[in-house]
């Protein structure tokens, strides 16, 4: 138990520290990564006639409120019968990052940022993540454009793929955005002070609630993780949030899944090895199926990704309180993604969650080297130039970012039970109402509501059923390994 009641922030920082050098990951950057950096004097800033000069279409950024890495802007046109231009620029983050340096050394080494509340461990080094390869407000940067032309349902007609110099004209917030789509909030001064920005974000807004029904209605899964952050007071913290899902991220994230796709068509086109990012057809079916039994429900006993969406919708409006714990249990079941080499003629793998064949991660290459490497496999594609990455080199890639990945979320994971039980550590005695999220031979799982937060029941409960509802005492915390324990409330 915590009694004094001392932690802060500078404590999570050790601890997620601690924690990436414990999982193989490279919290500090080497001298060789400060050298080079201190040899870069600005962004870059190449002149070919391949580069096209988009500064002055209206893009605009949407991320989170403490976003600096900005990976990707996006702008659109209303075309004839309805349909809609839509190009999308990511950061050519390989202009300046060059395949071999020592700053592509210890991204390759990492794989990805790793965000926690108290720290970031960026993948590359802030002044260029956030400033030299960010596609910053009112700054020109060279880009990777996808343009992709829909028709008035959100079909997808063509899409072209080149470089192109742009410039943001409004940073955005989810938040924000999202209050405004919803009438609940002013448009952002940043989009009120761009003319024609409103109506940019609209037309977006109207094409990606399109998308997002064609991507359900072929079997798209949808899902709500239970992924509280920590707020903080300068070195205390004070308070969990539970990150929600709104219209300004499903904008984002169904433009995002749109321009993974051309991009993983395109490089396949080419017919060259690509790392394509998976989600394979889940080999415990059989346990969804009996899972989706215990709710009354039934389906097919092969795969089915529409059948799995029809039951998910259905409990997500039948019982919106209880629906991240069955997002959870499926989502361990259908197993994680992983990234595996594309090569010509072969059968794409596909991703089972999102119900699309051809997938790839593009779009985040200030924070994803996975993304890193498709944007230097695309531009020597678009220049008809040898592929950077042997397809061996891909394969092992592959294995290397996929272990990353993996050991980079369980130290995020790790740092938010941290976080939940530095928060709770105040409040020892006190009662909470919560339900039953998991009860097996390692004990029972109790997730609180206010704070959000997770913790194991200590006391004797046989009968709790996953999904009960219960009120419980918090009798202790431990910050540095993350654990919360409760008994049944008398």
């Amino acid at each position: 138990m915590n009694a004094n009641h001392h932690h802060h922030r500078s404590d999570l920082v050790r601890l997620a520290t601690r924690a990436m050098s414990e999982r193989g990951l490279q919290p500090e950057f080497s001298d060789k990564v400060k050298q080079q950096l201190a040899h870069i004097t600005g962004p870059a800033d190449e002149r070919s006639a391949d580069i096209r000069d988009l500064t002055g279409l209206l893009w605009c950024s949407i991320d989170n409120d403490d976003s600096l890495d900005l990976d990707q802007l996006t702008v659109s046109e209303v075309l004839a019968q309805g349909a809609v231009k839509l190009l999308v620029a990511i950061a050519d983050v390989d202009a300046l990052v060059k395949k071999g340096s020592a700053i592509d050394d210890h991204a390759r080494a990492n794989t990805s940022s790793v965000y926690t509340s108290a720290r970031i461990f960026p993948m590359l080094p802030e002044r260029l993540s956030t400033d030299l390869t960010s596609l910053n407000p009112q700054v020109d940067r060279l880009a990777l454009v996808t343009e992709m032309v829909f028709d008035a349902d959100a079909t997808l007609v063509s899409a072209t793929l080149y470089r192109a110099r742009v410039r943001n004209q409004a940073k955005l917030a989810y938040d924000a955005v999202s209050a405004w789509i919803d009438g609940t909030g002013p448009l952002p001064q940043a989009a009120a002070v761009v003319s024609g920005m409103a109506a940019q974000l609209k037309t977006q807004d109207t094409l990606a609630q399109k998308l997002k029904v064609l991507r359900h209605l072929a079997g798209s899964l949808e899902f709500q993780s239970f992924q509280p952050r920590a707020v903080f007071d300068g070195e205390k913290v004070v308070d969990l949030r539970q990150q929600e899902q709104n219209r300004a991220r499903q904008l984002i994230e169904e433009v995002m899944i749109a321009t993974n796709g051309c991009t993983a068509r395109h490089l396949a086109a080419q017919g060259g090895s690509s790392l394509r990012r998976v989600v394979r057809s889940p080999e415990r079916w059989l346990r969804i199926v009996a899972v989706a039994k215990e709710y009354g429900e039934t389906l097919p006993n092969e795969p089915d990704s529409k059948a799995l969406e029809n039951f998910l919708s259905k409990r997500h409006r039948a019982d919106p309180l209880r629906f991240p714990d069955l997002s959870l249990v499926i989502v361990k079941l259908m197993g994680r993604g992983e990234y595996v080499v594309e090569t010509k003629g072969q059968l794409p793998i596909g991703h089972f969650g999102l119900a699309v064949r051809d997938y790839i991660h593009s779009t985040a290459p200030n924070r994803r080297f996975p993304d890193l490497i498709t944007s230097r496999l695309l531009k020597a594609a678009l220049a008809h130039q040898t592929a950077p990455y042997s397809t061996a080199e891909l394969a092992a890639l592959a294995q290397h970012c996929t272990r990353q990945e993996d050991a980079a979320q369980k130290v995020e994971r790790q740092i938010t039970k941290s976080e939940a039980a530095l928060v709770l550590e105040s409040h020892i005695g006190q009662h909470f109402e919560g339900i039953v999220t998991g009860n097996s031979q390692d004990g029972v799982w109790v997730r609180v509501f206010s704070p959000p937060a997770e913790g194991k029941l200590v006391s004797h409960a046989p009968d709790l059923k996953v999904g009960n509802k219960v009120r419980v005492k918090l009798v202790s915390t431990n910050v540095e390994r993350g654990f919360i324990d409760f008994v049944l409330a008398s």
